[in-house]
């Protein structure tokens, strides 16, 4: 993906991390209130992003109804429910309401792309990340100094949700899933194409696709139309009320619940489910159902055998090595933050580029598309809490 040219920004005045305690700081003159203090980063072990004068979170990663929120997006290392104020995209803030209801925050508003919120002398502005709908970068400007927490995105294309776009910056926060050389996702269309096969090879069997149900989903079920794929498509019910947000918005075709059709008669589908459903009793009945697994992690094989994926396709909402790569330098921040993932691998590659980088350890912080069943899949598959 091509991206415009972007200014180069200032660098920081100095940066160093605070001998008394594990919180990442900076000194700035020209951040704050302009006195040269110290002034404390949001990475307090609960925040992704940044935090000025205690009033303005990014993505918290435990509740905290004491302070403002500005969610990336609505996964739920990013977005929680118990905020008194909320600032998020619209189609966040849709998505939030479904998945904890229409008290999940004393008051939201929302912000479009672009547009410009300014809280005191702070001005903070989303701007489109690419990762699912709503999906946003925020960038933080205060006294010329501009700093963006990228929250999770990619620079691939996708039919369901604005494509990323950078912004330029002295700062970039990013996260880095999938921060190693050996993560290279390739084009999704090539693993669409290899289910779309598996489906003509084995018209007997039921493709059960694990995804997740914000975003992955919807993905799939938009490139699989894209391919020429005109079938119903099956939902597990954990999917389909995201899916039905989605499908007010994007040409998806048709769509069925398992729930109303015998599984016995699903030979030759395509059935999405939450990855965790793939082991769950729930497969029983569909006839002779092969496993499938749409995510970036089913590029190491090991993980895929370790999930019993008989067909691991390997499509990722995430940068992979050369989307990280790519989206770095086009923001023309000399000093990166790296958070969420491989942190070293991409600081070395950094400092390779004569950038100033560090990682970010950020505790309670996980992985929405995490190796294993315990990194937030549940909370994928039951939007609101429902089973």
């Amino acid at each position: 993906m091509d991206f415009p040219e972007v200014r180069a920004a200032r660098p920081l005045v100095d940066t160093g991390r605070n001998p008394e305690s594990d919180r990442l700081h900076f000194r700035c003159s020209e951040l704050a209130d302009g006195r040269g203090e110290l002034v404390e980063q949001g990475f307090l072990g609960r925040l992704d992003g940044w935090m000025t004068n205690g009033s303005l979170q990014l993505s918290p990663t435990v509740d905290d109804t004491r302070e403002d929120l500005r969610p990336a997006h609505v996964d739920p290392d990013h977005a929680r429910a118990g905020h008194r104020h909320v600032l998020a995209t619209r189609e966040t803030l849709d998505l939030m309401r479904l998945r904890y209801g229409d008290d999940f925050a004393g008051s939201a508003q929302p912000v479009g792309y672009g547009e410009i919120i300014r809280l005191d002398d702070v001005a903070v502005s989303f701007h489109p990340a690419g990762h699912v709908l709503g999906s946003a970068q925020i960038l933080v400007e205060d006294k010329g100094m501009r700093i963006v927490a990228s929250g999770d995105y990619k620079d691939q294309a996708d039919p369901t949700c604005a494509p990323f776009a950078p912004v330029a910056c002295d700062v970039f926060i990013s996260e880095a899933t999938f921060g190693l050389p050996v993560f290279r996702h390739g084009d999704p269309a090539s693993q669409i194409a290899k289910l779309v096969r598996s489906l003509t090879l084995f018209p007997e069997r039921a493709h059960l696709v694990g995804a997740y149900a914000l975003g992955k989903a919807q993905r799939l079920i938009a490139l699989l139309r894209a391919a020429g794929y005109e079938a119903p498509i099956y939902l597990h019910g954990a999917l389909e009320t995201i899916t039905r947000y989605y499908a007010e918005r994007f040409d998806l075709g048709e769509l069925r619940l398992v729930r109303d059709v015998p599984k016995s008669k699903l030979a030759g589908a395509v059935v999405l489910c939450p990855p965790s459903a793939l082991n769950d009793l729930w497969t029983r009945g569909f006839p002779d159902p092969i496993a499938c697994f749409a995510s970036g992690w089913m590029r190491v094989r090991a993980r895929a055998r370790q999930r019993g994926v008989e067909l691991p396709l390997v499509i990722s909402d995430h940068c992979d090595w050369d989307g990280l790569t790519r989206v770095i330098p086009a923001t023309g921040a000399p000093e990166v933050w790296v958070t969420h993932g491989a942190e070293e691998a991409l600081v070395h590659w950094c400092a390779t580029q004569g950038l100033s980088a560090r990682p970010l350890h950020l505790v309670g912080y996980g992985e929405e598309e995490g190796p294993s069943d315990t990194s937030g899949e549940a909370d994928h598959a039951h939007p609101g809490g429902h089973a």
